[in-house]
């Protein structure tokens, strides 16, 4: 069935959609498969799609988009789980704004429950040029494979206590601060669900190149993947010449999508040049700090987020011995000793 889609969503970024695409009634109930469906029903709230250039759009009742499967962990968001099986005509739910398809089991009521998809099929992609058969087309193609011969680059992770902890603000304006003092900054998201929202705004802030987990062929990560995920990363970012990597961890060092893996794992830990850590209250400052030493043997560099937005959770933090900067109100002392942590691992 030949098909004209309203809007591409995101997560399909890697296979350069066109608004006609070509649909198989069988779909491959596994992460990753893109699928167009129909939206049912009308929402004032999160009711908005990412486009494949990161613009948001509206969704109404009726409009015909194309996304791919996956599953969601959000604490303020939804809990959704990847279906066992799809067939044309069946009824999934919109997960996020990047497009990720499933089974909703659980909703934050801030959100609303969340707009039904009416399958019509997995998207065909027809690779070999005159060959009118189609391959069934997952995110998974032309994804980003990594450079295994890359040298590491100073990182500097940027990890919270949960969503909406400050995480993106602080590593933008650390991006911003590296980028003034002369770095080759690459920014990156290492976990999460799929959406380019965070990735430009790092490059709206400085970053000279941008990698999300999308981009090495997950929808949504987790402990089987995100490891993997940040090494393309990290080394695809290495690869195009950049001097240091700022990456954020999406969601909390104590959520689902696969943090704990990527802080437990040598590889990955030894790019490090500084950790900071958002939180948003004090309790989540003493937790988080204690929790990635214990952990992972980590030690936090800053406090950043909503836990240091004046001078009472200031005060807290540094009653702990720990230096506390805002990313809103002093992104240059943020910025300042990170970039201090930065030229002592490069031995400048």
């Amino acid at each position: 069935m030949r098909i004209h889609l309203d809007k591409i969503a995101s997560i399909t970024r890697n296979l350069s959609l066109g608004r006609w695409v070509t649909l198989s009634p069988e779909v491959e109930a596994r992460e990753g498969a893109v699928i167009a469906g129909r939206i049912h029903g009308e929402k004032a709230v999160y009711n908005q799609l990412e486009d494949v250039h990161g613009r948001m759009s509206a969704l109404h009742d009726g409009d015909i988009v194309v996304g791919a499967l996956g599953h969601r962990n959000a604490l303020q968001g939804y809990e959704g789980v990847l279906p066992t099986a799809v067939a044309s005509g069946d009824r999934l739910h919109l997960l996020n704004l990047g497009g990720v398809m499933g089974h909703c089991v659980s909703h934050n009521p801030g959100v609303g429950a969340p707009f039904e998809v009416e399958v019509l099929g997995q998207v065909l992609v027809f690779p070999q040029f005159g060959n009118r058969l189609g391959q069934p087309a997952f995110i998974q193609s032309s994804a980003l494979q990594g450079k295994p011969a890359s040298a590491p680059v100073p990182v500097v992770f940027v990890a919270g206590t949960c969503m909406n902890s400050g995480k993106t603000l602080a590593a933008c304006a650390l991006i911003r601060a590296l980028s003034q003092a002369g770095f080759s900054v690459g920014g990156a998201k290492l976990t999460g669900v799929s959406l380019m929202r965070d990735i430009l705004a790092m490059q709206d802030y400085g970053a000279d190149a941008i990698i999300d987990f999308t981009d090495a062929g997950v929808a949504c990560t987790g402990p089987d993947t995100a490891v993997a995920a940040a090494r393309v990363i990290f080394t695809e970012l290495a690869a195009r010449g950049v001097n240091v990597i700022v990456a954020e961890t999406g969601d909390g060092i104590l959520g689902e999508y696969g943090v704990q893996a990527v802080l437990s794992d040598p590889d990955l830990v030894r790019w490090g040049a500084a950790m900071v850590l958002c939180a948003n209250d004090p309790v989540g400052v003493v937790g988080g700090v204690r929790h990635l030493k214990q952990a992972f043997g980590l030690d936090v560099d800053v406090v950043a987020g909503p836990a240091t937005d004046n001078r009472v959770g200031i005060r807290f933090v540094e009653s702990l011995g720990l230096p506390a900067w805002n990313a809103r109100n002093n992104p240059k002392e943020l910025g300042e000793l990170v970039l201090a942590k930065v030229r002592t691992s490069m031995g400048v």
